[in-house]
């Protein structure tokens, strides 16, 4: 698994940095990637702030082990802020032997922190998709 020295340092290698890390199945590897208080928004619209809750929402979909493929279609930067607008999917048969095929296009917000290293401020994983109340 990559180290801290791995992180991304330009806008462009957020997104392979994400498939690798959800790729070892590591929930905590995933983690190095989100500022402390960031956000990640839920299918239904919901919001949850911070390394332990996004631990908690990622980690079922880590358990299924199967890879993330994402590629990014564009990554608008302005300073030490970028918007990454990105296709993904998880897709196969999971661990449990049940099909699973979840994906989007997602539009996140990364910024680059003191020490070079870019991290999500916000991983909207379904974009502008219309969401579903939980």
């Amino acid at each position: 698994m990559s180290d801290s020295s791995s992180l991304p340092t330009v806008p462009e290698d957020v997104v392979p940095a994400l498939v690798e890390r959800f790729n070892s199945g590591d929930v905590n590897a995933m983690l190095t990637l989100y500022e402390p208080q960031a956000v990640l928004v839920m299918r239904d619209g919901r919001t949850v702030r911070g390394h332990t809750e996004i631990a908690a929402q990622l980690a079922p979909d880590l358990q299924h082990g199967l890879p993330l493929a994402a590629k990014a279609r564009h990554v608008f930067v302005n300073g030490d802020i970028a918007e990454i607008v990105l296709d993904w999917t998880i897709e196969g048969t999971g661990r449990d032997g049940e099909h699973v095929h979840v994906g989007g296009s997602a539009s996140d917000v990364v910024h680059r922190g003191a020490d070079g290293f870019w991290r999500y401020l916000i991983d909207n994983g379904l974009g502008t998709a219309v969401r579903q109340p939980a």
